[in-house]
């Protein structure tokens, strides 16, 4: 008994020595996965989350690895969220400033790391009923993903696909949207670390990856070399504004006045300089509908102006709406557009009935803020814009379904205050990634930080420093083209899914 007793010891303590490293693994591989902009570490930063899919492990051990994984990941990537402290400028005390964005840090990070858990439960229990072998594992693998990530693009709280983490580094593979939108290439990171986690058994699995991803790198650069061909008839000046108020100031009486004086200067010289139309930031005007001052001055000089301010929602008392509203000489063709989704706790709250009470002092508006609906059209004399406001920029069917209705550029408002340059940088990407999923030329105006012109290429024409007042002049173009994305959708994820069906049907297990 003893014996047993003394074998049995040193054999459970390596067990959970092992499983501890395993899951030190996983979490520094997802980390490496969220270390953004160093794009080529998502290649192979999926594959120890693979490798325990390929073990056939329990549910429970599957969803506590991949658990494990996306905290790496996606508290890396949104780790600027715990920049929303300090919130004492609210009246909110230090304490409950730390316990506010903590929490909101945790809650947005477990969110998404439920992308991973989900997928891993769900290839757990495909393959307690069906044998699908290395080939069948990967594609279904892949398929599984990018249909969970289509799921949660479709919720409130999405920003950490895996596409994001090749943009803008990668521009190569990023034009891989142009096929199918940005879940193209989720499937192509995703089936690339599934044939590496292959590898360790034979080396023609290392030769398939290899040849994946060289086969989408040679689709992105050819999508990359086609020339854009626009027409200067085609062309217009743009001017943008980057204020450079943060909201502790904004939001005060001092504040306003400052907004008004800020942004009516700039736009009456860059109407001087020769812009055509000029575009401010998300909540340039932080009043609701008080631009009667700025639609004066647009009469006086004939230059269309997009303010970014708050509007009132028809037939709903105290609702509001967070607006790029479109001013024109005279209002002869005004416009609106309403921000399609809100940011959870700073701008709506979750639950209101059950949580109102505790944390409604963390929106700076008094009123309720409502979300725009979708297939909003924004006209301009210019033609029709394919228009998002700041969190729209994470969803590629807001911008895929206005340039399918006619939108021929793209203008985007933000905030990104208080966040730092890394959050900045990662929301220029999502924009990137828009600009070149649709072949648009897109426009970004920030309060803080970074505003940007990109062609459809993904290239930054002109991109501002962080945290300074700037204002810029640039040309850029209207186009007509319509890539595969936006002509078919995000069709790619559902025929997927569909031959995985199959797959899975064709090779379940007979009991």
């Amino acid at each position: 008994m003893m014996t047993v007793s003394h074998l049995t010891k040193p054999s459970s303590s390596r067990f959970r020595t092992d499983q501890q490293l395993r899951y030190l693994g996983l979490l520094i591989a997802g980390i490496l996965m969220g270390l953004w902009p160093v794009w080529p570490l998502a290649w192979i930063s999926l594959v120890p989350l693979w490798w325990i899919i390929n073990r056939e492990a329990g549910l429970r051990q599957s969803a506590l690895s991949a658990l494990v994984w996306g905290m790496g990941y996606h508290g890396t990537t949104l780790m600027w969220v715990l920049h929303l402290h300090p919130l004492m400028w609210l009246g909110i005390p230090w304490l409950g400033s730390i316990a506010i964005a903590t929490f909101g840090y945790l809650f947005i990070t477990l969110w998404s790391a439920g992308i991973a858990v989900t997928w891993a439960m769900a290839m757990a229990a495909l393959q307690r009923v069906a044998s699908l072998g290395n080939i069948g594992r990967i594609f279904v693998g892949t398929a599984l993903w990018c249909g969970i990530e289509a799921l949660w693009s479709l919720g409130p709280l999405y920003g950490t696909s895996l596409a994001i983490t090749q943009s803008p580094g990668n521009l190569v593979i990023v034009h891989l949207a142009r096929l199918s939108g940005p879940l193209t290439i989720t499937a192509a990171i995703v089936a690339v670390n599934g044939l590496l986690a292959c590898a360790r058994h034979s080396r023609r699995w290392l030769v398939a990856a290899v040849g994946v991803f060289a086969i989408a790198h040679l689709v992105g650069w050819g999508l990359y070399q086609q020339p854009l061909q626009d027409s200067s008839t085609k062309s217009f000046n743009i001017g943008i504004v980057q204020g450079n108020i943060p909201s502790r100031e904004k939001l005060t009486g001092e504040g306003i006045f400052r907004a008004y004086e800020v942004y009516l200067k700039s736009y009456r010289q860059l109407a001087i300089q020769g812009a055509d139309a000029v575009l401010t930031p998300e909540g340039a005007i932080p009043q609701v509908s008080k631009y009667q001052t700025f639609q004066k001055a647009v009469n006086e000089t004939g230059v269309p102006l997009w303010l970014g301010t708050f509007t009132i929602a028809p037939g709903k008392k105290y609702h509001i709406h967070q607006s790029l509203v479109s001013l024109t000489p005279n209002a002869t063709a005004n416009s609106q557009y309403n921000k399609t989704k809100l940011v959870p706790l700073g701008e709506y709250i979750p639950l209101q009935s059950v949580f109102g009470d505790v944390i409604d002092r963390l929106s700076p508006i008094a009123t309720t803020m409502v979300p725009g609906k979708s297939h909003q059209q924004f006209d301009t004399p210019f033609g029709r814009a394919a228009v998002g406001i700041c969190y729209d920029s994470a969803y590629g069917w807001i911008f895929r379904q206005q340039v399918a209705q006619g939108g021929e550029f793209m203008l985007t408002a933000s905030n990104n205050d208080p966040y730092p340059r890394r959050m900045m940088a990662q929301h220029h990407g999502h924009d990137v990634i828009q600009a070149i999923s649709t072949d648009r030329w897109a426009a970004r105006s920030t309060n803080t930080g970074l505003s940007a012109v990109v062609s459809p290429h993904g290239q930054a024409h002109w991109i501002s420093a962080p945290k300074t007042y700037d204002t810029h002049l640039e040309t850029i173009y209207r186009r007509d083209t319509k890539t595969l994305y936006v002509r078919w959708g995000n069709w790619l994820v559902p025929l997927l899914l569909l031959i995985s069906a199959g797959w899975v049907w064709r090779y379940q297990l007979v009991k």
